[in-house]
């Protein structure tokens, strides 16, 4: 008897810790998913509609630990699909365009089985999130575009949406072979606001995926990614971001008109999440109840 009891308080016990794991908000689990001969490692946490959070340019799904524990915490389930080359993710790195890695995270949205989900794509990650709700829009019910250049300027500019100054400041922390404090200087010309500790981002760069996602960028037509098929955008702007700067603002709005809704979040510039993570939650969250009906 003492035998039967002592089982069944370890069952009982053991069975409480996966429930209080499972709505643990901080608990993240890693899987694999594959497609041909690509692995996409996803971070997944948290249960209810799903959230998918796409990385800015050369940088992992680490980067968003903060936001996701937070909307997990209001009810979402989030994955944070890695880019080839970043954690357990691996496949081919050369000669790839937009499609490509949009279908490498819409891979891991059908793994999900849960139907169309949100997308979320920060600076690079939302010409992903574009692509994917251009090529499959059985998966993408709403799209956030955050911190985000929108490929295009406004009509009549001679502009281009990134000129080669920014371009450098955006490939320079990236770039190991210069000295700390010259990555520093390009942190604060492109992603960080007065006040902000760019410090925070002078780690988790991948050159490899850098040049890989760059690649994929340059060789793909605005045309394909830059009106999101026909989901509804939540446009996630940071005041002070230099990348996408107020000048150019509207582009969105004006080209792809109702579908868009505009927020900005103040004291943050490129970088966004680490600048400001519950604002970021709070618009996210926003956005995806009123898409899912919540």
């Amino acid at each position: 008897m003492k035998y039967d009891l002592l089982s069944l308080c370890v069952i009982v016990f053991a069975c409480a810790a996966l429930t209080a794991h499972a709505y643990d908000p901080s608990a993240v689990e890693r899987h694999l998913v594959s497609r041909d001969n690509v692995d996409i490692e996803v971070l997944s946490q948290g249960t209810g509609p799903v959230i998918v959070l796409l990385p800015s340019l050369g940088r992992s799904g680490e980067d968003y630990e903060a936001v996701a524990a937070m909307l997990a915490s209001r009810g979402f389930r989030v994955l944070r699909p890695q880019p080839r080359g970043i954690g357990r993710s691996k496949g081919p790195m050369d000669g790839l365009n937009m499609h490509d890695l949009a279908a490498d995270v819409a891979r891991a949205i059908e793994n999900e089985n849960k139907g169309a989900v949100i997308v979320v794509g920060h600076a690079f990650g939302n010409f992903v999130a574009r692509q994917i709700a251009a090529d499959r829009p059985d998966l993408v019910r709403g799209v956030v575009v955050a911190a985000a250049s929108a490929g295009k300027v406004p009509p009549g500019s001679t502009e281009k949406p990134i000129g080669p100054d920014m371009r450098r400041a955006i490939d320079g922390p990236s770039d190991m072979s210069l000295p700390e404090s010259k990555r520093l200087e390009y942190l604060r010309i492109a992603f960080f606001a007065p006040g902000n500790d760019p410090r925070v981002w002078l780690g988790g760069w991948n050159s490899e995926v850098h040049d890989m996602e760059s690649h994929a960028r340059e060789h793909t037509p605005v045309d394909d990614y830059f009106s999101a098929g026909t989901a509804p955008i939540l446009d996630l702007q940071a005041e002070q971001d230099p990348v996408a700067p107020r000048r150019f603002s509207g582009v969105l709005k004006s080209l792809l008109g109702d579908r868009v809704t505009v927020v900005v979040i103040p004291n943050a510039s490129h970088a966004l999440f680490p600048e400001q993570p519950n604002a970021v939650a709070q618009a996210i969250a926003a956005f995806a109840r009123r898409i899912y009906g919540m």
